[in-house]
């Protein structure tokens, strides 16, 4: 039969491990709360930064939205602004 020193020194060991084994779990579980957390956050940071893109590419005037950067000089085409043709001519005559 094993002596009361060893049996309270089993014990105390069970308890140990019980109580480290709850800390350790508790501690797995935050972290990954957290992680999940800063997922969702960088989603919704990626969300926003696309929806600012297409939101200012949408607001461009009609000049920038050329692939050259320049105007539309041919009347038939059917992005061709006037205003913005006569503004360019009026710049080249100064």
């Amino acid at each position: 039969m094993a002596s009361t020193g060893v049996n309270v020194l089993r014990y105390s060991a069970l308890g140990a491990g019980i109580f480290y084994g709850m800390y350790h779990q508790a501690k797995l579980t935050s972290a990954a709360k957290l992680a999940a957390i800063n997922r969702e956050y960088e989603h919704k940071q990626q969300l926003i930064e696309k929806a600012k893109a297409e939101y200012s590419k949408s607001k461009l005037p009609a000049s920038a939205k050329t692939e050259s950067g320049g105007i539309i000089r041919d009347p038939n085409d059917s992005r061709f602004d006037l205003e913005a043709y006569l503004n360019v001519v009026d710049a080249e005559n100064l």
